[in-house]
């Protein structure tokens, strides 16, 4: 990953690039994925081993994808949203990891520095990115501190002229592979800590910015994408320290709401891949003397996989609408929660339903349908836990709701912005009174009911964009089936806790003899 590849004529490519309409690029792109997984050697192959062997990122990075994220007055495509999402759409068609892999360097590293950075740090960053195909990544969670990021234990100190940064951090994807890091810490004053936070473009090629990996973890899938524990004493030159437009704290929500927006962008292919997976395997499977395809059943399950593939298709529209680098996401927490959780969860699902379709056969670490099952779950933890964030849709919601003193929720919903497209279809569901003392476990259950609702909306607004509508008709049926399910355990009013000397009088054997 650190080697260096020189380009002959920097100029002359980066002008074509520039140029190249997306589709064009894209299909270059996906041309150089199908030698490389395809012909040269067999992705299901690779996806048994850590890492990849060196000739398949060193094929795929000449194509230059990264130049998605990179402004234009750099020599960049732009880092415009569209592209960047139609960048992670095509890789994950081909792999979940190596589309994680692109969203990383792009939602987690150049889209800030490109927002945030000093020019003369962006200036280095994104001509090495350019020339040499470098890497970036980002380290927020720390060992002891995962949630809890706002209590990250890394600190700085302002020597004169550098910043000294010291710290643990884990998890972060492309431990010991990015040539970049954006590294998080708080400012250390005497002995205590300031509540903001600061970001710090790490360069590891540099003297005194080496960061050393402790422990590689055996993480259970996602085996091309190296994570691990890292042990932070650098130096940062001050001209590498990230400028936020007000607070720390703010612009770390800016770029996490944006990475979060962009998740159905490594949904989308992934989606498309499996449906296209289940749909092959059944129409060729014969079982009683007809062909899988033709059972009820399998056409429930392979509808909902088509219905995934519509709700993702409107999260993409609206990403590529909302989500662009110019605009300040800081205050879209509710709509980036739920655009996160909800599209991980349908990738969840999915990978759930190709399985059971397949069979046994699908149960290998060599085929996609398995393989699909362990890559795609963390998804929905890292970069917020989805238990969390529908909690906090839904106490985002509730404070709404008390700002404007209104009680019914209906009534709320058929007025906000991101709802008011379904809520009418949703108004015996949604017509009483609710309770704004809700306990945990309730908040994450009315999240995940508020999530697709919102969800609901995207598939609306893309109907009227000219989505082919037996499609969006899909896609609003299982929404609405999901709602109706969901809202039914909401209002069982049931608060079992855990029983924690449970052993006594609970042995079946003993009451069976």
């Amino acid at each position: 990953m650190n080697e260096t590849i020189e380009m002959t004529d920097t100029s002359n490519e980066t002008q074509t690039t520039n140029q190249e309409s997306i589709q064009h690029f894209l299909g270059k792109l996906k041309e150089k994925m199908k030698q490389v997984y395809h012909q040269r050697g067999d992705n299901n192959k690779y996806s048994q081993q850590r890492g990849l062997p060196p000739f398949v990122l060193r094929e795929i990075m000449e194509c230059n994808p990264l130049s998605i994220g990179i402004p234009k007055a750099y020599g960049g495509r732009g880092a415009l949203m569209h592209e960047n999402i139609a960048l992670l759409e095509a890789a994950s068609y081909e792999s979940l990891a190596l589309s994680l892999t692109f969203g990383i360097n792009s939602a987690l590293f150049l889209q800030p520095v490109g927002k945030y950075g000093q020019e003369e740090a962006k200036q280095e960053v994104f001509k090495r990115f350019l020339q040499h195909k470098n890497m970036g990544g980002l380290m927020i969670t720390e060992p002891d501190y995962g949630s809890d990021a706002l209590n990250m234990q890394t600190s700085f100190t302002e020597e004169k002229e550098h910043f000294w940064l010291k710290g643990k951090k884990h998890w972060a994807g492309l431990t010991g592979w990015a040539d970049f890091w954006l590294l998080t810490a708080r400012k250390r004053n005497q002995a205590d800590l300031q509540r903001d936070i600061d970001f710090f473009i790490c360069d590891v090629t540099q003297p005194d910015q080496g960061i050393k990996v402790e422990e590689f973890f055996d993480n259970l899938g996602l085996y091309q994408i190296p994570y691990g524990r890292n042990h932070i004493d650098v130096k940062i030159p001050k001209t590498h320290k990230l400028k936020p437009h007000s607070t720390g704290v703010k612009m770390m929500l800016d770029l996490l709401h944006r990475s979060r927006m962009q998740f159905p962008g490594m949904g989308m292919g992934f989606l498309q891949r499996l449906m296209d997976e289940a749909i092959t395997h059944c129409k060729q499977r014969l079982v009683g003397g007809k062909s899988l395809f033709n059972y009820d059943q399998v056409q429930e399950r392979l509808s909902k996989l088509q219905a995934s593939f519509t709700i993702c298709s409107a999260m993409c529209s609206n990403s590529a609408k909302k989500a662009g680098v110019e605009n300040d996401l800081t205050g879209i927490g509710i709509e980036a929660n739920a655009v996160k959780s909800v599209v991980t969860d349908l990738m969840q699902q999915a990978a759930q339903s190709l399985t059971q379709l397949v069979g046994a056969k699908a149960y290998k670490l060599s085929h996609i349908g398995g393989r699909s099952i362990v890559d795609s779950r963390p998804f929905q933890i890292f970069e917020g836990s989805n238990d969390i964030l529908y909690a906090q849709i839904s106490e985002g919601i509730v404070k709404q709701m008390r700002k404007l003193k209104e009680k019914n929720l209906f009534q709320f919903l058929k007025t906000h912005e991101l709802t008011h497209r379904s809520a009418d279809q949703l108004k015996e569901l949604f017509n009483f009174e609710l309770n704004l003392q809700l306990p945990q476990r309730k908040l994450v259950e009315l999240g995940q009911v508020l999530g697709r609702v919102i969800s609901m909306d995207m598939v609306h607004q893309l109907a009227d964009e000219g989505f082919r509508a037996d499609l969006i008709e899909g896609g609003l049926n299982m929404l609405h089936q999901e709602i109706q399910q969901t809202m039914s355990n909401f209002k069982l009013q049931t608060q079992d806790l855990v029983v924690e000397d449970y052993q006594e009088n609970s042995s079946w054997l003993k009451f069976s003899l």
